[in-house]
């Protein structure tokens, strides 16, 4: 190979494309709505708030971006289609989803669930034209990355050679979000391009129509910086630089880099932590119901609620942003979290 070898975002977004063809990623790992139905019918009824606050549009594009095996949306729509049937009948699911061996998975998991037409799109802007609000639990992360080393003035960007990590001059991109933080001498600086794109896209669409959207996913909020690549093989941590498409690569968020490159116009909520949020939609109320009702299986369900928001387990690693237009009142979880309004932007990561 002529250079230093292949880009680190060119390297994972192919090593992720092959993962994501050929493995079952949830035999490595396991996101918040296979951990607890209550995940997925919280942010239904999110979703059921969200809509009555933007005039109860008919109809209305309800999407999710990476949707996974389909478990969280398919537990929204159940109760969605139980306690907001005018809300169920106005929506239009839509699911972004490259993988077509996932869109089966989740085909089948919304057979019953769904009770209404899905369709699948490469990308949001495949999404039909309208009010919509968006789902994204877990996207973000494994959205490729590029890594900068800070070298004196300037920048050394990471390649990837022999499954190994190679270094040339470089900079980081011009008008990046993060281009200013002062990185000491030879600590690491990672960009995700497609994440900002994403964001960018949402947020221009999010002026032409009214909508919403949240965002969940593992990060931080704060201006940072260090080598946040890991990589997930037979439930394992990994080399993610060896055995390319056998192993999960993802990399932190930045939210406080995506806040920024949300365009002007569109309120911007949090970033929270997974656990406040959680907690201010009515976690615990809806845990101790499903309890009572299952009496054999309350320990079970309690502790399932445990891990998506105790502070030593998902509900601190795991941070929450919402986007929004046309909104009556404050994002649904967000109260008082509106970023630049001299408002609480969020917790300390």
């Amino acid at each position: 190979m002529s250079g230093p070898g292949e880009r680190l975002d060119h390297f994972m977004a192919r090593a992720n494309a092959a993962y994501y063809a050929g493995c079952d990623p949830f035999a490595d790992f396991i996101t918040a709505p296979e951990i607890s139905q209550v995940f997925g019918e919280l942010l239904g009824a999110w979703v059921a708030v969200v809509w009555d606050q933007l005039g109860r549009p008919d109809p209305f594009m309800l999407a999710e971006a990476g949707p996974g095996r389909g478990t969280l949306m398919a537990d929204a729509l159940r109760l969605l289609r139980r306690v907001a049937p005018a809300c169920h009948e106005a929506m239009r699911v839509h699911l972004i989803e490259t993988s077509p061996r996932l869109r089966g998975v989740q085909a089948r998991a919304l057979r019953d669930a769904a009770a209404v037409p899905v369709c699948w799109h490469d990308g949001l802007d495949g999404v039909p034209d309208g009010p919509m609000v968006l789902l994204a639990n877990e996207f973000l992360d494994a959205l490729p990355i590029r890594q900068f080393v800070r070298r004196g003035q300037g920048w050394e960007e990471r390649f990837v050679h022999d499954g190994a990590f190679m270094q040339a001059a470089s900079d980081v991109p011009a008008g990046h979000p993060a281009r200013l933080r002062p990185v000491p001498e030879g600590d690491v600086l990672e960009t995700c391009q497609p994440a900002l794109d994403f964001i960018h896209a949402l947020g221009m669409r999010l002026l032409r129509w009214p909508g919403a959207a949240v965002l969940i996913d593992y990060g931080y909020d704060a201006p940072a910086w260090g080598d946040s690549l890991q990589a997930l093989r037979n439930g394992r941590p990994a080399d993610p630089l060896l055995d390319a498409g056998s192993a999960d690569l993802t990399a932190h968020v930045d939210f406080r880099a995506i806040a920024d490159h949300v365009p002007g116009g569109v309120d911007v909520w949090g970033s929270m932590t997974q656990g406040a949020f959680l907690s201010a939609l009515g976690l615990a109320a809806r845990t101790e119901q499903l309890a009572r009702a299952a009496p054999a299986q309350a320990d079970e369900i309690r502790a399932a609620a445990m891990r998506l928001a105790a502070p030593d387990r998902m509900g601190q690693l795991f941070r929450v942003m919402g986007l929004s237009s046309g909104l009556a009142g404050d994002l649904p979880g967000f109260a008082g979290r509106r970023a630049g309004d001299g408002t609480v932007r969020g917790e300390t990561p």
